[in-house]
Order: structure tokens, then C-alpha cells, then sequence
């Protein structure tokens, strides 16, 4: 699997944001059951920079704490199974990963978040990815079934990771 992660500010986090990405994506893959080698795309970026593509991609002109570019259109959310005809749309020819998608994070919100929720950084970091995994899955929060489906998933897999609120 290969998780590129790309920190466009100057923060620093005190734990391993990559080590900590490819255990949260991991993690959520092996409970999605996903058949195959992915390719995730992680970037860090500040307030500033996630409001202009919150702006220019979503049309909401405020700061977000993560996004999430799915590459695959799933039928249902957690089902990997990929028509022949789409195989050259989601699957990278060179390596064969299934290209899942992007992931922006704003380091702000991390901050601000982890201060205001009471925990450490690394679990609200964890929290996003694992958020924003679910998304490039084909999870959705819009309706309250929905968003009660993938608060379960987050919480089954932060706290089986032992990434729990400190």
C-alpha cells in the first residue's frame, strides 16, 4: 500500500504523522474488507489553504478541519467491487493500487480541536483520517442512519487502535 503524505505548513506534530496515517488507513481498509493494494494521498495544510478548496470545490467559503476527494464511485459504501469497464479509471497501471483518493487536513483545526474536545493531537488527527478514510469508502453522513453507520466505524476503529480521548 503506499500513503504519500504532503505537509504544505511548517507544523510539526509530536507523533509520527506518517506512521500514524498508514495505521488509521490500514486499519479502516482491514475492517472494510478492501481486496486490494490502495493508494492514499494525505495533505497537511492551515486554515487559509483548506478554506480555498473548500471554497473552489465545494462552493462553501469557510475553513474546514478535513476533506476528502474519493476517487471510486462506489455502488454501496464499503463494497470494492470494481467493474472491468472502470478498472483503467481507478487502478494505477504501474503499481495495480486502487486509487482511493485525497484526504486534506488543516493542522489549525487539528490543533483547535484536540484543545477543544479535550484530547491529544494524535487522536483528533487519527479521528480525521479515519473520518475522511470512510468517505473515500463510500461513506456518507448526510442522513442520521448514515452518520450514526460511521460514528460506529470511527469509534470500532480508533478504539481498536487504543487511539482513545485521553
Amino acid at each position: 500500500m503506499t500513503f504519500y503524505v504532503e505537509n504544505e505548513t511548517q507544523v510539526t506534530f509530536p507523533f509520527n504523522v506518517e506512521e500514524t496515517v498508514r495505521t488509521v488507513c490500514e486499519a479502516v481498509l482491514d475492517e472494510e474488507k478492501c481486496p486490494y493494494e490502495v493508494q492514499v494521498n494525505v495533505v497537511l495544510t492551515d486554515n487559509e489553504g483548506i478554506r480555498e478548496m473548500n471554497r473552489e470545490c465545494r462552493k462553501i467559503d469557510r475553513e474546514t478541519d478535513v476533506l476528502s476527494f474519493p476517487n471510486v464511485d462506489f455502488e454501496r459504501e464499503g463494497v470494492f467491487e470494481i467493474d472491468e469497464d472502470r478498472e483503467a479509471d481507478y487502478f494505477d497501471p504501474d503499481s495495480g493500487e486502487l486509487i482511493l483518493g485525497d484526504i486534506m487536513i488543516s493542522v489549525d483545526k487539528v490543533k483547535e480541536q484536540a484543545e477543544n474536545y479535550g484530547h491529544s493531537l494524535r487522536r483528533e488527527f487519527a479521528f480525521l483520517v479515519a473520518h475522511s478514510m470512510l468517505h473515500l469508502c463510500g461513506y456518507d453522513h448526510m442522513e442520521e442512519e448514515e452518520a450514526k453507520v460511521m460514528e460506529a466505524k470511527q469509534r470500532d476503529v480508533l478504539e481498536g487502535l487504543g487511539i482513545t480521548r485521553d
